[in-house]
């Protein structure tokens, strides 16, 4: 099954998800981390997350870029937790020595389009960043343009999509899963 799960930013998607990941388990369990830190609040993040893995038997693979990499690196006949799309995104776009890098988009699309056509069951994780503002900056409107057409992609390309909303699931596309939060 391929589960993509959307939602504001701290909402409890990540938890979710690993929840969702390890119920639909079958053979190995990665988790696929793309956050790169890069302050404190970023750090604290990661580390609640990985103590929120512990004993659950995800592999953890740092991917914060090139995605369709985890396709040498890991089983594909596993079970996967890509979390998440937006740092992934981030993190091919503004690099620290290059620049921004408006192509991103079409990099991280292109990397999900092999990951999807060779791995059957999958939980990605993206935030839902449309609503928070009127007015953008142009480098952050090209930013949310590209997450939207890559949640677009990995949605039609999914079974399930399901949105967090103050603890609430909402099921966008697909049969209801649920587990508890």
């Amino acid at each position: 099954m391929r589960v993509l799960i959307t939602g504001g930013c701290k909402n409890g998607k990540s938890h979710y998800a690993q929840k969702l990941a390890k119920a639909q388990q079958q053979g190995l369990l990665y988790y696929v981390a793309t956050m790169k830190p890069q302050d404190e609040e970023d750090a604290e993040r990661i580390g609640r997350h990985r103590r929120e893995r512990e004993g659950w038997g995800f592999i953890t693979v740092e991917q914060p870029a090139d995605i369709e990499e985890i396709l040498r690196n890991c089983d594909n006949g596993a079970s996967f937790l890509l979390d998440s799309l937006t740092a992934l995104l981030a993190n091919e776009m503004f690099g620290k020595d290059s620049g921004v890098k408006e192509e991103a988009g079409e990099k991280v699309a292109g990397g999900l389009r092999q990951i999807l056509k060779h791995i059957n069951n999958i939980v990605i994780v993206s935030d839902y960043i449309y609503s928070d503002a009127l007015l953008y900056d142009k480098l952050t409107e090209a930013y949310r343009r590209s997450l939207a057409k890559i949640d677009r992609l990995v949605a039609a390309n999914c079974d399930i999509v399901l949105e967090i909303a103050y603890a609430n699931v909402i099921v966008h596309k697909g049969e209801e899963v649920l587990v508890n939060l």
